[in-house]
């Protein structure tokens, strides 16, 4: 049955990260959740932000980008 379309699913099993921060980044962060809220009219916690702005900040690096490619992560 290996002949449909769509491929294996990744793994998609969430990975709880737990991380410390500087006061300030977190203020930061509380504030980014902020303008999210203005921009969109939705609330979204830090929590829920920070692997969607991780995830644009890797995509975003060429450098990294470019090393994902040469080991074949794409």
């Amino acid at each position: 049955m290996a002949d449909i379309k769509l491929p294996r699913l990744p793994d998609r099993t969430p990975v709880k990260l737990t991380i410390l921060l500087s006061p300030q980044l977190h203020a930061d962060l509380g504030r980014y959740s902020e303008a999210y809220e203005a921009a969109y009219g939705k609330q979204e916690g830090i929590a829920e932000l920070i692997p969607f702005m991780l995830a644009s900040f890797l995509e975003s690096d060429p450098a990294f980008r470019r090393a994902r490619k040469g080991r074949g992560g794409d």
